[in-house]
């Protein structure tokens, strides 16, 4: 559970400090949450945004667990099972465990042929491909709302920079000059958007490259393993290292 938040504790963190440092750069004393509120309407829909990276990076960093791809602790069991052409036990043994491999090579298997000399390895293979693309199409929907974050989190805090300006031109066009502590609220407002936008597009995004990258290692090994798999059921299996 621990390591799930550290990422979540990370990008807190790297939230919460560039907004601080932003108001002790301006000389006020005003504590971080009154300057998110003086921040204005663009605050709400940034922090749905922030709510929303937080919920994303602790799905992915779960979905995306080695232990969740592959069934470490019954791969020699499944392997024999399948070597001797058993596969109803082999397909026991995959519903044992909620991993993404025991799901794609248990509709991989319903195409397998014990009676052929190769148990129909091209056919399992297909299929066992096609429930792959299937299972990481799933997966990456997930991490891809990540970048949808990234891109539109900086567009809301512009959005809520050009606003404020726009009431500053506005009162200042009504005041004049002569007064700038009757627009500053306006500019600072333009500011504190812009630096929410930023702070939490960036963590969105380098979060996202972290996610897809865990992501596709662990498809690849997971290629690898049902691949592995299907070849003992073919009678194909690599010979043992002369080592």
């Amino acid at each position: 559970m621990f390591r799930f938040l550290r990422p979540i504790a990370l990008i807190v963190l790297v939230m919460v400090f560039p907004l601080q440092g932003l108001s002790a750069a301006t000389g006020d004393s005003q504590s971080l949450w009154t300057m998110i509120r003086d921040g204005g309407w663009a605050m709400w829909p940034l922090g749905l945004c922030s709510l929303a990276m937080f919920f994303l990076i602790f799905h992915g960093t779960r979905e995306t667990k080695r232990t969740r791809f592959i069934p470490q602790d019954t791969l020699e069991s499944l392997s024999r099972e399948l070597a001797a052409r058993r596969l109803a036990e082999a397909r026991e043994l995959l519903k044992s465990g909620d991993t993404l491999l025991a799901r794609t090579l248990d509709r991989a298997l319903r195409k397998a042929q014990p009676n052929l000399p190769d148990a129909g390895k091209a056919k399992v293979e297909a299929a066992m491909l096609e429930a792959l693309e299937a299972e990481e199409g799933k997966l990456a929907q997930w991490i891809n709302y990540l970048n949808v974050i990234a891109s539109t989190a900086p567009m809301i805090g512009l959005l809520g920079t050009v606003s404020g300006m726009i009431g500053a031109f506005q009162t200042m066009k009504a005041v004049g000059m002569g007064q700038p502590q009757a627009f500053a609220g306006s500019i600072g407002e333009a500011l504190i958007t812009t630096a929410a936008g930023l702070v939490i597009g960036i963590p969105a995004m380098v979060a996202y490259f972290v996610l897809k990258n865990r992501l596709a290692s662990a498809m690849s090994e997971t290629a690898q393993v049902a691949t592995d798999l299907i070849d003992d059921l073919a009678g194909e299996a690599a010979p043992p290292s002369a080592d």
